[in-house]
């Protein structure tokens, strides 16, 4: 069985194409929650409400996911709360990226 930290490494392979930096080390997940029945809810979110790429990053969620073995079902939920800052990236993507 998955657990949220396998699934948070998995979702490392997801990439924001615009930044080209994958959505763990740019703070987009906020949680994942495994239940016993194989059933993954991710909790999201995008840079911006306006981002182009959106529909993309969350079907590459929902795809990786799905891949992974003993996962039945994925429920990708995009949030808005609360709002994505650069302050959410990985200390070490901020200093690559100049915050």
């Amino acid at each position: 069985m998955q657990t949220s930290e396998t699934i948070r490494k998995a979702l490392r392979q997801v990439k924001d194409p615009e930044l080209n930096l994958n959505i763990i080390d740019i703070g987009l997940v906020y949680d994942i929650d495994v239940n016993d029945m194989g059933d993954v809810h991710v909790k999201m979110t995008l840079t911006s409400p306006g981002c182009p790429a959106g529909a993309e990053i969350m079907g590459d969620v929902r795809n990786v996911v799905s891949d992974l073995e003993g996962v039945s079902s994925v429920d990708v939920e995009l949030v808005w709360e609360p709002y994505w800052t650069p302050e959410k990236m990985d200390p070490r993507v901020k200093a690559f990226m100049g915050f």
